[in-house]
């Protein structure tokens, strides 16, 4: 359904910067390229290594977030 956690290492930008809130396209591209240049993601909380995503950010968006 539309409130399902979406995968952090297959969602595309624009669904990102939806599911986090407030926080706009350049931080979810920024997590789409962190992601090509590094592989996928192995928790949640490997975001915390792309720029512009600190602690606050992730936990205000960390359950609508998951790796499958």
């Amino acid at each position: 359904g539309a409130n399902d956690p979406i995968d952090i290492n297959t969602a595309n930008a624009e669904t990102l910067a939806q599911v986090m809130s407030g926080e706009g396209l350049k931080r979810a591209q920024a997590i789409v390229s962190y992601r090509n240049e590094h592989g996928p993601f192995a928790n949640i909380d490997d975001l915390l290594g792309v720029r512009g995503i600190g602690p606050a950010v992730l936990e205000k968006a960390r359950e609508r977030l998951t790796i499958r």
